[in-house]
């Protein structure tokens, strides 16, 4: 993405975290410890090309009879139909690394075996291929309903000689079958990669009476129209101005600018209805927002079924604007000034995978409580941008980082280096 970067890990320069999150096989005799993590997680957390490591322990008397000890990491997709049978799931990750095999030269399996696998920055679904999605889980209402789910784990296998006549080879392929007897112990952790904008904010623009907004090139204007619903009365012109980059961290404020335009007798009409300065409130007519859409392509999650739904989307707003300040009241033009804040609950940006596609955008509307008193109509103004992790910095190291400055989900490492991504968001990628 032009106007974005995603952060990888250094593991030369990055400050590491020196915990280690442990989980125990179901009787205690076996755990798997994965270090490199924050103390006092609940859950282990990895970011883009994050090196999933650790050790497998086994206590001393429970060492003999193992054939083998492997380790694997996995990520799926899952969509699933509520009530009904239909779903699917896309493999996103699947690695596996075989820490230890009995032979006649290694009899004893060793009580501790390290090992380290790195997550894939990618994956390639139906020939096509896409970044690594981020955990992530929500349901979507309706006739179906579905639930989408992006999950990771990492596992620790030790094999002990079946009972039975194994109907597999003992290590087959990256998809291993269990002997009975094999104790396994698994945990899932999150995956939350980081990205953060290529360029820094963009200065203020100024405003005057005579000229209007003096713009830059690093700004860029969206512009809408709501119609005059009296012949007297002449259309209204609102032209939304951010930020050309479109992409913007989301523990910062999106700063903004919107001007109003008409004829001295239009706008005195319309300013019933344009903006009102401080917090944003039911009562208003216009207002200005932060729209997630989630889609699930139902055509995907349930083939089988011809005449459903070709997808299915949900609408959350996460985050709420308010316009500062209100900068003139000339004759014919109305201009302020504003900040959107983004909602502290929101850990990841947008991104896209199998069968499920998460976009953001701005919102600017104006709807009145009253449309049969209000001389004009309502209007929809739809920008789309991308949601970046991290705030911008001029050395492009990431390196340092005040923790404000990044909204970390627990446990996982800020501090890391970033190589570039660039783009700017597709004017096709507003909710439905």
């Amino acid at each position: 993405l032009e106007h974005e970067q995603t952060i990888a890990a250094n593991e030369r320069s990055r400050a590491r975290f020196v915990g280690s999150f442990v989980k125990h096989s179901k009787h205690g005799h076996a755990r798997l410890k994965l270090t490199a993590q924050e103390d006092g997680i609940a859950m282990p957390a990895y970011g883009l090309g994050g090196s999933v490591e650790g050790v497998v322990e086994l206590d001393d008397e429970k060492t003999e009879g193992v054939d083998s000890v492997q380790v694997k990491i996995e990520g799926r997709l899952k969509l699933q139909e509520l009530g009904e049978s239909g779903d699917s799931t896309a493999q996103l990750v699947l690695d596996t690394k075989l820490l230890w095999v009995k032979s006649p030269v290694s009899q004893e399996c060793p009580k501790a075996l390290d090992f380290r696998l790195t997550l894939p920055t990618t994956f390639t679904h139906e020939g096509v291929t896409h970044p690594l999605p981020p955990t992530y889980e929500i349901k979507l209402k309706g006739i179906p309903g579905f639930t989408a789910r992006i999950e990771y784990s990492v596992t620790a296998l030790i094999n002990r000689p079946s009972t039975v006549p194994s109907m597999v080879p003992l290590v087959k392929s990256k998809t291993l079958k269990l002997n009975i007897g094999t104790t396994v112990v698994s945990t899932p952790f999150l995956y939350y990669p980081r990205s953060r904008p290529s360029s820094p904010p963009p200065p203020p623009l100024t405003w005057t009476p005579s000229k209007g907004f003096n713009l830059t090139d690093a700004w860029s204007a969206f512009e809408t129209t709501s119609k005059a619903k009296q012949s007297r009365l002449q259309d209204v012109i609102v032209k939304l101005h951010i930020p050309r980059s479109r992409i913007f961290c989301f523990t910062q404020r999106i700063p903004f600018y919107l001007s109003i335009e008409s004829s001295a007798v239009s706008l005195a009409a319309f300013l019933p209805f344009a903006p009102t300065t401080g917090p944003m409130n039911s009562k208003v007519a216009m207002r200005i927002e932060v729209l997630r859409q989630t889609t699930v392509d139902v055509k995907y999650a349930n083939s089988t079924n011809r005449h459903a739904r070709q997808d299915m989307w949900r609408v959350d707003s996460i985050g709420d604007g308010r316009f500062n300040s209100h900068l003139g009241n000339e004759k014919t033009m109305s201009a302020f000034s504003g900040e959107i804040g983004i909602l502290d609950l929101v850990q990841i940006g947008g991104f896209k995978a199998a069968g499920l596609s998460v976009k953001d955008c701005i919102v600017l509307s104006m709807t009145p409580l009253d449309p049969g008193k209000c001389p004009f109509r309502d209007f929809r103004l739809i920008v789309p941008i991308r949601l970046a992790t991290n705030v911008w910095t001029a050395d492009g190291s990431g390196i340092g980082l005040a923790r404000d400055s990044v909204r970390t989900p627990t446990g996982s490492n800020e501090q890391t280096s970033i190589p570039s991504i660039p783009s700017t968001p597709s004017d096709g990628d507003g909710p439905q």
